[in-house]
């Protein structure tokens, strides 16, 4: 059965498939197939856009789709502790969540150097590589603007790619380990994220600030929380994109 409330809140708005699609950045047959393919529904970010854009609420438009109310109450339990500063944050934080990790173990950062002079962080790597856990580092690739910007941003200049060189030179015995990957990104990055199966901080980043000075926030995957897979996203998104690396001066 079409979507037939889809089309006519569209109608509505006296706006065209096209249009909505433009705004979007997708393709006016995938705005078409949202309508007309019964089990074919927009990415939840893509839901967000359109029902901000026609001015309906998600659960109106997709009726099997919960309230804003019922999403609020489920992502404000994702939330297990605000630190308004990184450098407040225990030490050992980051170590014990990777500790825990079976299934996923992701780093995305600029250059997230402390971390790689933490010997605890490396024996906790090869740890998890001899116990077949796959390792996911992303790090920003020195050569892009983005991590010029990002220099410049921090008053660091061009210090900020001279980091991540020297970070991935930290690495470079974790290169041979089995299940270790590395690549290296040009995306934008909004916060530096560090992932361990169902449990993520999120390390702010603030104009004119560097990473250690802005918040981290710990979150939790919860049943109906939307918070967490929203990082989530973003971290395979950036994966996809970026470039595998196989030594440290690829």
């Amino acid at each position: 059965m079409a979507n037939e409330r889809l089309r006519g809140a569209i109608v509505e708005s006296g706006l065209t498939l096209d249009q909505v699609a433009e705004r979007l950045g997708v393709s006016p047959k995938t705005v078409e197939r949202w309508i007309s393919e019964p089990n074919r529904k927009p990415y939840r970010r893509f839901q967000y856009a359109v029902a901000a854009m026609l001015r309906r609420e998600m659960s109106y438009l997709w009726p099997d789709e919960r309230t804003a109310e019922e999403v609020t109450a489920s992502s404000d339990s994702e939330l297990v502790k605000l630190y308004p500063h990184r450098s407040v944050v225990p030490q050992d934080a980051w170590t014990k969540l990777y500790a825990n990790a079976t299934t996923h173990f992701d780093v995305l950062v600029y250059s997230g150097f402390w971390l790689t002079e933490d010997p605890r962080f490396h024996r906790l790597v090869r740890e998890k590589s001899a116990a077949g856990v796959p390792v996911r580092f992303m790090l920003g690739d020195p050569s892009c603007a983005a991590v010029a910007v990002r220099g410049a941003d921090e008053g660091i200049g061009a210090s900020m790619a001279a980091k991540i060189r020297n970070a991935l030179m930290n690495y470079a015995p974790l290169f041979r380990l089995p299940g270790v990957e590395f690549r290296l990104h040009d995306t934008t990055l909004y916060n530096s994220i560090y992932r361990a199966d169902n449990e993520i901080l999120v390390n702010g980043h603030v104009y004119g600030v560097g990473a250690y000075l802005a918040p981290v926030l710990h979150f939790q995957r919860v049943p109906g929380g939307e918070l967490f897979d929203t990082y989530v996203e973003s971290v395979e998104r950036i994966w996809e994109g970026a470039r595998p690396i196989t030594s440290p001066t690829d």
